[in-house]
């Protein structure tokens, strides 16, 4: 500041206001007026504000009313408070330019594609609605690019994991649950928010419409009316669900007091299914502990859902039918599994070509000497 200017500041309910005036009267005076318009209720939204107070402004009459559930609503304050204050909150909104948000995004480089993404999000909804608002004369966010980060693949299982998860499927505790996230692809929020009563074994299917919050025990509508849809139950996965069939209004996959699952219950019973997953192809155990693995590190329960998505495809399913029965709200996040490469699927495509009509599965080609 320059020294020709005075700045004072005072704090009122938790907040701190400053005014600056040539005099000490001019600031002390701009300094009893915003204090003056707060006890009012007032704000004083300009592009003189901070940015750690446009954002206080801004969250609290563009987010916080909408309905966001308390776990969306905490992250738009981890990413705010962890990564974009420490960097521009104390600056003034005007003054912010795009060079100061891309050094942000920067900084993050080498995370995770979604972290990185989400404080892109925040960034961008943050400074568009400012410029709406004609807060600021260009929003400095609407150009932002992401760094190098690292993306997360999800994957189907292989053969190999196919065969022994429905090995160990069969004894484990935890085996109908995983059977059902492999032939359903429902997501584990969402097993564990089923009841009985949405298991329709007269029309052989069950009725997804609700899902455990992430984090806790809420149970809630899906975030896009798309998460709402019937799945046809597997063949395979039928005799084991009437073999287990509850009460109406019971858990499915219950926890050991008979309630719903929690997340922890969920992880617990996730790792114990891939100790047994690992010792099943192989693993070296010395004295009940596992000391040379055989199971991929990488082999999540959103794999067999994955695996589900891509069973469609090569079943021949009609992506706009697969899209549907994921409970995707967009299509191209189907198309983005469908597209996955696969040998077998390619080969059987183009034996079409040679008369055969891909019945033989493309083992024709794969048994043609090398020209």
């Amino acid at each position: 500041m320059s020294k020709d200017y005075i700045r004072k500041t005072a704090r009122y309910n938790g907040k701190k206001y400053e005014a600056t005036g040539k005099t000490e009267l001019e600031a002390m005076t701009k300094l009893a007026e915003k204090i003056a318009a707060a006890k009012r209720g007032e704000e004083v939204v300009g592009g003189s504000m901070t940015v750690s107070a446009w954002y206080i402004e801004w969250k609290r009459t563009y987010k916080d009313p909408k309905g966001l559930t308390s776990k969306s609503l905490s992250m738009y304050d981890e990413k705010f408070n962890g990564y974009i204050k420490p960097a521009i909150g104390y600056m003034k909104l005007r003054e912010v330019k795009d060079v100061h948000l891309q050094r942000i995004l920067n900084g993050q480089a080498g995370k995770s594609a979604s972290h990185v993404k989400k404080i892109r999000m925040v960034l961008q909804e943050m400074f568009k609605r400012a410029r709406q608002s004609r807060l600021i004369p260009y929003d400095p966010a609407e150009l932002l690019e992401l760094p190098h980060v690292k993306e997360g693949k999800r994957r189907s299982v292989t053969e190999e994991e196919r065969a022994a998860i429905l090995a160990v499927s069969e004894y484990h505790s935890s085996g109908l649950w995983i059977l059902t996230l492999l032939y359903t692809g429902m997501r584990p929020g969402e097993t564990a928010a089923l009841t009985w009563s949405d298991v329709d074994f007269k029309r052989n299917e069950i009725h997804v419409h609700t899902a455990k919050e992430s984090g806790s025990m809420a149970i809630k509508g899906p975030k896009t009316a798309s998460g709402v849809r019937d799945i046809p139950i597997h063949s395979k996965l039928l005799p084991k669900l009437l073999e287990a069939r509850g009460d109406l209004f019971a858990p499915v996959f219950p926890n050991a007091k008979g309630g719903r699952m929690d997340d922890d219950t969920m992880y617990r019973r996730w790792r114990s299914f891939c100790r047994e997953l690992d010792i099943y192809m192989g693993a070296k155990v010395y004295r009940n502990q596992i000391i040379e693995s055989k199971l991929s590190d990488d082999l999540t329960p959103y794999c067999l859902r994955h695996t589900f998505c891509t069973d469609l495809q090569k079943a021949g399913v009609p992506i706009n039918v697969a899209k549907e029965l994921m409970g995707h709200s967009d299509i191209s996040i189907t198309a983005n599994i469908y597209t996955h490469r696969d040998n077998l699927i390619l080969h059987q495509n183009i034996a079409l070509l040679d008369g055969s009509g891909g019945k033989d599965g493309g083992k024709k080609f794969f048994s043609c000497s090398n020209t």
